[in-house]
């Protein structure tokens, strides 16, 4: 009987915590989106890279160019459907334009962990160097 007892009171207790459980709205998550990029200093240009449709989203990147050198890649576009999306962005896009700075190519590593975003990012990366970058 103890068991019983038991077990309908943490079945209870579960469900009331699911229920309780409040999940982010979509004009929480805005805030969280990326923004216009900065104005260009002088001798810089920006080229912009396609969209790169992922399973979780669209990726898109700027390039920031000074003397056929990439000094800067500005995130457009990137998955923020779910809390989950935007970790895993913050987690992977610092590294991937860390790697694309270093690279100054398309010829980067994915990310793990963030196979989709890694590939959506590389194919705006390569589809802004193809348009001037």
């Amino acid at each position: 009987m103890r068991r019983v007892i038991l077990a309908v009171t943490a079945t209870v207790a579960g469900l009331v915590a699911l229920l309780s459980f409040k999940t982010h709205s979509s004009s929480e998550r805005a805030g969280a989106s990326p923004t216009a990029p900065p104005s260009l200093l002088p001798g810089e240009r920006a080229v912009t890279g396609n969209v790169a449709d992922t399973v979780y989203g669209p990726v898109q990147v700027q390039l920031v160019v000074k003397t056929n050198r990439i000094v800067k890649v500005n995130i457009l576009q990137q998955p923020s459907s779910t809390q989950m999306d935007l970790e895993i962005g913050q987690y992977a896009l610092p590294r991937l334009i860390g790697e694309t700075i270093t690279a100054q190519s398309a010829r980067i590593d994915t990310v793990s962990g963030a196979t989709y975003t890694s590939g959506g990012y590389i194919q705006s990366l390569q589809s802004a160097l193809d348009n001037g970058g």
